[in-house]
């Protein structure tokens, strides 16, 4: 019998096959076999495109810069963006406001 991989969410080494899905008894977390080889975390912008580091990005909504009376508006176009881990998925620096973090669901991708 192969070895089955931990699960990605609880790290339990107590899963299971179901069929094409691996299943953790532990916190009921159901993942597939092959898609977790597959990809590691893709990061998409609020449109389902696949982000890179380097790519450009517009600001789809109107942020508040937390500490300040700034506000990142709608169309701003941020170039040259860093993928990191974390709560927020983009670093950048915003032109007129500085470096900021963003999370991904708030921007998409822009052709250059």
């Amino acid at each position: 019998m192969s070895e089955l991989p931990p699960c990605p969410k609880c790290q339990s080494a107590y899963t299971y096959e179901d069929g094409e899905l691996l299943i953790c008894p532990e916190c009921a977390h159901e993942w597939s076999a092959t898609a977790a080889s597959a990809s590691e975390n893709v990061i998409r912008d609020s449109n389902g495109t696949p982000l890179a580091d380097g790519d450009t990005v517009s600001v789809i909504k109107d942020l508040k810069v937390k500490g300040s009376s700034s506000v990142v508006k709608v169309g701003t176009k941020v170039k040259n963006i860093r993928l990191v881990e974390g709560d927020h998925d983009i670093d950048c620096k915003i032109p007129g406001i500085g470096p900021m973090g963003l999370k991904s669901e708030f921007v998409k991708k822009v052709s250059e």
